[in-house]
């Protein structure tokens, strides 16, 4: 089940052309080429759209997760992934997390997301995402796209040339913007309220906080982390980050061979998802986990049980990276900086909720977001088969 397998099944991918089709499926269980349909039996996706055009060089996943309580928002994602299958896993997974973030954020929208397959330093271009974007139309709105890992504004700005069903357009064209300031600022207000909840001071003033990924959202989470006194360390796989944000703040650099095993308040993964798993957990000495990154649990189930025996808080990555989501969302009708952070500031007590709701229900607090996440969905779902 591989791009190239796909191309040489006659009249499935040609040339501008799409393979829409319903799947389910589970995070838990790798995808084998031989067995793809049937691990796809867990998630419940509405629909996974392929999208290839050799004239430009896309290959592109579009998953739509659920739409019950709006349309799917969620960004594009440009990564090189080792292979087709690790494309569609994340595509799947980030989908259903958006699905879970949208509604555990009281927002009407369902979750949806975007991978294009390469190397978004030197294969991005505008021919290739103004391709992309007419894939995005073809959708006709059941889809709206965002910036995500690998994509920025500017790019959002070539799809909106194909497509209205995008946001995160620069503020100069009367759009929101770049969401990670926003989604950063969540994210302290998820580390805050764990640090309320485990200590009962909120205070980061002499905390030591380990930020992991030095991108986007982890760059501004640094900013934010350092005027609140805290004592940075910061760890990512590009030397260049690493030296201009070292150059920037005081910060401690640690290497990412060992970045695991320091000593620290809090460990905050901003990079890549899948860091907390058996091997990682293991080594993690810290008292809570809270950080910007999607699905940083490999196993949802599995490492979620480990955390809490471990005795470490967790608040849920889809709960407290909401910031992103609410800044786009007020984009979709007309957008207002100051309304996107006031609503963002609900981060802090939803994860205080969730923290006492997994306590009252003896479930990881993984579990207790995810059952309230789809909770919501299934009110609201109920309530519009009345109407």
């Amino acid at each position: 089940m591989s791009f190239s397998l796909l191309s040489a099944v006659k009249g499935l991918v040609l040339r501008f052309q799409t393979i829409q089709f319903t799947v389910e499926s589970t995070i838990d269980l790798p995808l084998q080429d031989e067995v793809v349909f049937s691990s796809l039996s867990e998630m419940g996706h509405e629909q996974v759209m392929f999208c290839s055009d050799p004239e430009t060089g896309l290959k592109a996943i579009i998953a739509i997760h659920n739409t019950q309580l709006g349309p799917s928002l969620g960004g594009l994602r440009m990564w090189q992934y080792v292979s087709d299958l690790d494309a569609l896993t994340d595509a799947l997974r980030l989908s259903r997390g958006m699905s879970f973030k949208a509604s555990i954020s009281g927002l009407n929208l369902g979750g949806g997301k975007a991978v294009i397959i390469g190397n978004s330093r030197t294969q991005k271009s505008e021919i290739l995402m103004r391709r992309f974007g007419r894939f995005v139309h073809n959708l006709n709105g059941k889809y709206i796209t965002a910036e995500d890992v690998g994509t920025s504004t500017q790019d959002m700005t070539y799809i909106r040339m194909e497509t209205p069903h995008v946001t995160g357009i620069p503020e100069i064209s009367g759009g929101s913007g770049d969401p990670s300031p926003v989604t950063a600022y969540g994210t302290l207000l998820g580390i805050k309220a764990s640090l309320k909840k485990l200590t009962g001071n909120e205070s980061l003033s002499g905390k030591k906080v380990l930020v992991q990924g030095t991108g986007n959202v982890g760059s501004h989470l640094i900013e934010m982390l350092v005027k609140e006194n805290a004592s940075v360390l910061v760890s990512d796989i590009y030397e260049e980050k690493l030296k201009e944000i070292s150059n920037k703040f005081p910060v401690q650099v640690v290497d990412t061979e060992t970045v695991y095993d320091q000593d620290c308040d809090i460990y905050a993964p901003c990079a890549l998802g899948a860091t907390l798993n058996p091997d990682t957990l293991t080594r993690l000495k810290c008292s809570i986990i809270a950080g910007a990154a999607n699905n940083q649990l490999r196993h949802e189930k599995t490492d979620a049980l480990i955390i809490r025996r471990r005795g470490i808080l967790y608040a849920p990555d889809f709960v407290i990276n909401a910031g992103g989501l609410i800044n786009v969302y007020t984009e979709l009708n007309g957008y207002n900086k100051d309304k996107a952070y006031a609503q963002a500031e609900g981060i802090y007590t939803t994860t205080l909720k969730i923290f006492e709701e997994a306590e009252k229900r003896n479930l990881t607090t993984s579990e207790t977001a995810i059952q309230l996440a789809t909770e919501r969905i299934a009110q609201i779902g109920r309530l519009k088969s009345y109407l």
